[in-house]
Parts: structure tokens; sequence; C-alpha cells
């Protein structure tokens, strides 16, 4: 069964024109001009993935409440921002809201189709490896592979799909360093080194919430991060 993409853009030339080349890769697409109209159908059924614009209509930053708004509905739903802002504040926002990748509009339609195809099939195979019972425990920390839940000390932690991917990376061999590289194979997507910082930053912060203890994730300055015990 096909996987279905929404996007949500408010230039419907735009917007088409992402849709024809999806579905010419073998993809349902669905397209939505606003945020209430892409919420409203969201809550009847969600998407496989999102792409999203930050300007929608009106809205000079709808698109940042969208996403808000989505990943507090689905914490583990991939969410592509495809968008002509590209200052370094817009894309660490995006980040930090839970997007899973940030792209600017000048991007081209295969390298789009890559990234889309790249997040999809970390869900994939996450969900495969699931099947097949995998689940990873180290201490206080439990990630069950198949829901792609995440538990410190029993309580859930709202994991986006890159996130998991890497506290998982981390998880599995504590104590060894992970490059910023290892951890974007890893994480199966192409990113820079601040956007992995500003990814272990948020998933630091999510274990505080929880217990202001936390310090299994160390920083292995110039070299990359670690999982400690």
């Amino acid at each position: 069964m096909s996987a279905t993409i929404a996007i949500v853009e408010d230039e419907r030339v735009i917007a088409e024109n992402y849709r024809d080349a999806l579905r010419r890769s073998g993809y349902r697409v669905d397209l939505y001009s606003a945020r209430a109209e892409a919420m409203d159908a969201f809550r009847q059924r969600l998407p496989d993935l999102a792409v999203i614009d930050v300007g929608l209509g009106s809205e000079v930053e709808g698109g940042f409440e969208l996403c808000r708004e989505l990943r507090a509905m689905a914490p583990s739903l991939p969410i592509l921002f495809l968008t002509a802002r590209d200052s370094e504040l817009d894309i660490i926002s995006g980040l930090r809201l839970g997007a899973d990748d940030y792209l600017t509009k000048d991007i081209s339609l295969p390298h789009m189709q890559a990234r889309i195809n790249a997040l999809l099939r970390r869900v994939s195979v996450l969900r495969d490896q699931g099947d097949q019972g995998e689940s990873l425990t180290q201490g206080k920390l439990d990630l069950d592979i198949s829901r792609l839940h995440c538990h410190w000390d029993g309580q859930p932690v709202d994991l986006t799909v890159t996130e998991f991917w890497i506290v998982h990376a981390l998880a599995k061999r504590p104590g060894h360093v992970k490059s910023r590289n290892q951890l974007m194979e890893a994480a199966r997507v192409v990113l820079d080194d601040n956007t992995i910082t500003s990814h272990v930053k948020r998933i630091r912060r999510k274990f505080q919430t929880l217990d202001g203890e936390f310090n299994s994730i160390g920083t292995a300055y110039g070299m990359g991060y670690r999982w400690q015990l």
C-alpha cells in the first residue's frame, strides 16, 4: 500500500508541482493550503508524512504552529519543512518544534524526493526491526522499536523519528563516541553539524523534563556524543 503524503502549501502552483512529482513516484498526495484546513483533515486521518511550508496565507508562521499541533498529536510522524525561509533562526525554530528535516525551496525535486524517501524508509526499517521483537534497554532507558516508543524510568518520552534513531544509535553501544556523521548515518538523513547539535539538545531537554538529573548523553568535545551509564 503506497504511503500518503500531506503537503501544506499556500501557493497552488508550487503545491501541484510537488504533488505531481510525488505521484509519479507512487505516493498518494493530499494538498492543503491553510493550517486550519490541514488540522481538520489530520484529526480525521493522519498522513504517513507531512510536508509543511512555514508561511501559510495570512499566517506568517502558520507552518510552525501546525508543526507544534501535529507533533503533539503524533510524536513519531515524519514532518519535513519545505520553505523559502532559510535563516538559521527559522531552521533552528523548525527543528525545536519537532520537525525531522528542514529544506528550502531552491532544492531540486529529485533531492526533495530523496529526503522524503529516506524519512519514510527510516520508519519502515524501525517497524521491520520491531516486527522481529527488537527492543533495547539501558539502565532507565527502554526503547520499543515496533511502536517507536521510548520510556525513561517508566515514563514516556515523545521522540520524533530522527530523535528516536539518534537515541537508539547512542544507547546501542554505551561509552562509544558517535561522531555527528555517524549519527547522520544512523538517522538515515543528511543534516549539517549544527542541525545534529540542535537535535541532541532537544533530546536532552525532553529527558531532563522528566528527570532533572539526566546526564546519559555526554559530549566528547570535537568528536561527537556518547551514551553514559
